[in-house]
């Protein structure tokens, strides 16, 4: 169950590189090199796959402003629609730790998490970069946030103190004051967990449900959204294997089925989910690929649009797991890996068409772009690994 929460909460995010403090100050930026696109929710293409697509698009880049070797701020470059090749055109600083990143559906918002011991969100306006304002989300060491179906609310998830948080989105985009926190305080802590770790937030297809994946206690709670107040109602819970550390979920396009990444055990697993209840039956593990004397922590899951195909992103392997999806959507067949070509890919997105696929690579600071080839399932490399201090989230627009 949850809990309404303060602000209070110990920051024990494990990040796997050093942090300290740090601070950016604004700056002047290039505008950008193509007007934002027609958006979609998180996890699908924000245009139809196969969408003509004209001229260099815009790519923003999420980095640890803190980290020793980290960047600045956002990081702001363009792609080849047709051949992934990405150029990079500065930063835009003002925002601390922006980790994850997301975009309104209208196209006209980019919002970040501040990953802090005082965490925070922020709204950026794309037409000319103005940083709209942050907004606290009452909680320590946000790692994941999306916006709802409706353009609405903003949903963020504090990794640190393992609870959810719900901001109100104004009609220019901006942030108000929060109208929701509920940290995650049943079921206890998982095997070698010291506490509840909310690690992904997000809406069901739908928008009727959210859905709250919770690494420390091994649960995705779900939750019901008041419309009018922004407020949560959580109406189920659905549990992991003990130990499993449940990291991120994506949908399959039929909206009965979801895949979720364990990053402790190193399993993914299918996901029955009842669109009237919100509730989700969780599958038995199976393989991420990752073979050979390695620890590897599987990171996220894509879903092509077409429902036939699936990606897991390997930190620790390096490598992008390839499925096939059957039984329309009720089961994963493993078909093998490719090389990410970096090291550590901590977030993968398509491209709005869905013919790209890119790798950020926290470790080796790249990122690395795919060819996608929807209808075999195939990857291929496109160019070569592109210089980001700290690539922690690439968000292709």
């Amino acid at each position: 169950m949850g809990t309404r929460a303060g602000a209070g909460g110990r920051w024990s995010r494990r990040r796997f590189i050093g942090m300290g403090a740090g601070a950016a100050a604004v700056v002047a930026v290039p505008s950008p090199a193509a007007p934002p696109p027609d958006p979609a929710p998180e996890g699908a293409p924000h245009r139809a796959p196969g969408a003509a697509s004209f001229g260099p698009r815009p790519l923003y880049l999420g980095t640890y402003t803190s980290a020793p070797g980290g960047g600045t701020g956002i990081g702001l470059a363009s792609y080849d629609p047709e051949t992934g090749l990405i150029t990079g055109s500065g930063t835009l600083t003002g925002v601390p730790d922006p980790s994850y990143l997301a975009v309104h559906p209208d196209g006209r918002t980019l919002y970040a998490v501040d990953e802090r011991q005082d965490g925070g969100v922020t709204a950026v306006r794309l037409d000319d970069r103005r940083v709209l304002g942050t907004r606290g989300t009452g909680g320590a060491g946000p790692c994941h946030l999306s916006v709802h179906p409706s353009g609405r609310w903003l949903l963020s998830a504090n990794y640190g103190s393992g609870s959810v948080a719900v901001h109100p989105i104004g009609a220019s985009g901006a942030l108000g004051e929060r109208t929701d926190l509920v940290a995650h305080t049943s079921p206890g802590p998982g095997p070698g967990q010291e506490g509840p770790h909310a690690h992904q937030f997000r809406a069901a297809p739908d928008g009727r449900h959210l859905l709250a994946v919770d690494l420390g206690t091994d649960t995705v709670h779900t939750y019901r959204l008041d419309a009018a107040r922004g407020t949560l109602t959580e109406v189920g819970q659905a549990h992991t294997r003990p130990g499993a550390g449940p990291r991120h979920l994506t949908f399959h396009p039929g909206g009965r089925h979801a895949y979720l990444a364990n990053e402790v055990d190193d399993t993914v697993v299918v996901c029955a989910y009842d669109p009237a209840t919100g509730l989700l039956t969780i599958g038995e593990p199976q393989s991420t690929g990752a073979t050979g004397n390695v620890t590897n922590y599987p990171a996220q899951v894509l879903v092509t649009a077409n429902g036939r195909y699936a990606f897991l992103a390997n930190r620790g392997h390096n490598s992008l797991a390839r499925y096939a999806i059957e039984a329309d959507g009720a089961r994963l067949r493993l078909l093998g890996t490719v090389p990410v070509r970096g090291d550590f890919p901590r977030q993968i997105a398509f491209s709005p068409d869905g013919r790209l696929l890119f790798a950020a690579n926290q470790r080796s600071g790249t990122v690395t772009v795919f060819q996608v080839d929807a209808e075999r399932g195939e990857l291929r490399p496109a160019g070569e690994p592109f210089a980001s201090p700290v690539a922690v989230c690439a968000l292709p627009l």
